[in-house]
């Protein structure tokens, strides 16, 4: 790989780390052709994107980039692939899901919303964040329910006084 090849996979490097919030870095070595291809398959079904990288080049795009990466440049060693996505839980359910079946992925490090975790026992953490669409189905519930029950206790109370009001018309 010449020097401009290099600059260009870094530049490339850096502007995928400035666009997301959401980088995992994995070690899938050991995976044979066929175990590579459902990971690669799971990852597009998850809107995840999987790239294998060079340590050097990635490390270098850390640097470059504004962001702050804190401990992950120091896992880079061995193989490393790369996982970006959206949404901030994506690519450890993915990575969860899969190692049902196999030893591997295994988690190096993740960079998710500024937060930095380190290590394979990261994951359930990782696992249960909840996305931008579970927060904001959750917002809505709660907002909704004081509602809820406002219009139910009008309705109950309607019921009841109509029930009071027929009753002493009666008598």
């Amino acid at each position: 790989m010449t020097r401009e090849e290099k600059s260009q996979v870094i530049q490339d490097l850096t502007a995928q780390l400035a666009d997301t919030n959401t980088i995992y870095l994995a070690d899938i070595s050991g995976l044979d052709a066929i175990t590579t291809s459902n990971l690669r398959r799971a990852c597009f079904k998850a809107d995840v994107k999987l790239a294998v990288v060079k340590n050097t080049l990635l490390e270098k795009a850390m640097e470059a980039s504004d962001k702050d990466f804190g401990e992950l440049p120091e896992v880079l060693k061995g193989n490393t692939s790369l996982m970006i996505a959206e949404a901030s839980n994506a690519p450890a359910k993915v990575i969860k899901e899969f190692r049902k079946k196999s030893d591997k992925p295994l988690l190096k490090g993740a960079y998710v919303e500024e937060a930095i975790y380190v290590g394979d026992d990261q994951l359930d953490a990782l696992v249960n964040i909840k996305s931008r669409e579970e927060l904001i189905g959750d917002i809505i519930t709660l907002l909704q329910s004081p509602a809820k029950n406002v219009v139910s206790a009008l309705q109950s109370g309607g019921s009841k006084l109509s029930g009071i009001l027929k009753t002493l018309s009666e008598k």
